[in-house]
């Protein structure tokens, strides 16, 4: 088995001008986060200080029954707090002691940013403060931000890990090299990644989350870490700042991406891309016949990215370069140019890419081209569903596994599955 062919890290000379668009935008907030947040940090809770808009988003997005009890909540603001009449920080002192008392599991609680609370100017993070030294040596108290005005829904992660690098442990200098993956996997995806990192003789790996916060890494000059997901630019810049470096690479979606992932992490720690190659050559393989059976229905179709995750173009790379399909236009909330340079660089020649979003335009743009299949938001699926245009939605691909070898087949399912639907009934 070869190892990945290389990739300019260049940003690629050959696409189309970047279409910068600023307008009306259609996405989820920050808040929708929370979802697989605390699925994955089990000694956390998440208090989002908002409305009741908020509580029926988190709602309505986890599916939470009556009966439940989830690792969330909303502290709800009424209209006597936005107008001023009550003391929003007593009052949320209040909920805090209230809730430390039902839940004495908690160890670590984030105080959650809204539309609301920021409008207001509610300093959440001077009450952080002010509660973590209330409850030191029993519940941890951190801060972010999950505010859909300026955001789209996936920044909502990237405010919480980015959070916590400040509370990783220190690292001395003489320690030795360690490897931190970044970002939220499920916990089927993770063991699958630490099982081939510790085939591959790399055993200091830890993650950004982990599943228990107390666990975090250590973080000190000698730390690696890649990136699990596209959308983490503030934690990088947090770790950066730490001294951490970042090992450059292709985002682990399909086996493409997820072997060139494994072979900068082992280059990284001087492994032989020999080794590498036969560690990863039945993996690659079970990957690749799952991919197989999707390429012909997908081979040749087009697609449309309407910007919404931020994961579009590590997906427009994958569906282009494993399954043939036809890029119209990626689009992108936030183009990161550095961590996506290699992602970019492996775009095919001429692909329009466009950052941000103005939804009209791009509308217009979908209409005119007819796409065979269209990776929007909810909420433009069925008008464009309406129109004879078949669609994707972007949220699914951030609540479903995706990443690595073994999810290959179920990434291409997701998208074979509404051309497979579009095929039957025009039949």
């Amino acid at each position: 088995m070869n190892a990945p062919a290389r990739l300019d890290a260049q940003v690629n000379g050959d696409c189309a001008p970047v279409l910068r668009e600023r307008g009306q935008r259609e996405v989820f907030c920050g808040l929708t986060g929370i979802i697989w947040l605390h699925r994955r940090m089990q000694d956390a809770f998440f208090l989002v200080v908002g409305s009741r808009t908020c509580a029926h988003l988190l709602q309505s997005a986890a599916g939470v029954m009556i009966f439940a009890e989830p690792r969330f909540a909303t502290a709800i603001m009424e209209e006597r707090d936005l107008a001023g009449l009550a003391d929003a920080n007593q009052e949320l002192d209040r909920i805090v002691a209230q809730l430390i008392a039902r839940r004495p599991d908690i160890r670590t609680l984030f105080l959650v940013g809204s539309c609301p609370s920021e409008v207001i100017k509610l300093d959440l993070a001077k009450a952080a403060q002010r509660l973590g030294e209330a409850y030191a040596g029993s519940v941890r108290v951190l801060n972010y931000s999950g505010s859909g005005i300026e955001t789209t829904f996936t920044q909502g992660e990237d405010a919480c890990l980015a959070a916590l690098v400040p509370v990783m442990p220190a690292l001395p200098a003489d320690a030795p090299t360690n490897l931190v993956v970044v970002g939220t996997l499920p916990d089927i995806v993770e063991d699958q990644f630490r099982r081939i990192f510790a085939d591959l003789g790399i055993t200091h790996v830890g993650s950004l989350p982990e599943r228990v916060v107390a666990d975090l890494p250590g973080i000190g000059p000698n730390t690696l870490y890649l990136l699990a997901q596209p959308f983490l630019g503030d934690t990088g810049q947090a770790l950066d700042r730490r001294g951490a470096r970042r090992i450059e690479a292709l985002f682990p979606f399909g086996v493409e991406g997820t072997s060139d992932w494994f072979h900068a992490a082992a280059a990284a720690f001087g492994i032989p891309t020999s080794h590498v190659d036969a560690v990863l050559a039945p993996y690659r393989a079970r990957g690749e016949l799952a991919l197989l059976r999707h390429r012909d229905r997908l081979a040749g179709r087009t697609i449309f990215f309407m910007p919404d995750s931020q994961l579009e173009v590590p997906l427009a790379r994958f569906l282009s370069r494993e399954l043939g399909m036809v890029l119209t236009e990626v689009g992108t909330p936030y183009l990161h140019a550095g961590h996506l340079a290699r992602e970019l660089a492996a775009l095919p020649p001429g692909v329009q890419l466009s950052e941000g979003q103005d939804v009209d335009r791009q509308l217009d743009r979908v209409r005119a081209l007819r796409p065979d299949l269209t990776v929007c938001g909810l909420g433009l699926a069925n008008p464009l569903e309406s129109e004879g245009l078949s669609t994707k939605w972007a949220i699914e691909l951030v609540f479903s596994p995706i990443h690595g070898f073994d999810q290959a087949g179920d990434l291409a399912e997701l998208f074979a599955r509404p051309m497979r639907r579009r095929d039957v009934l025009r039949v």
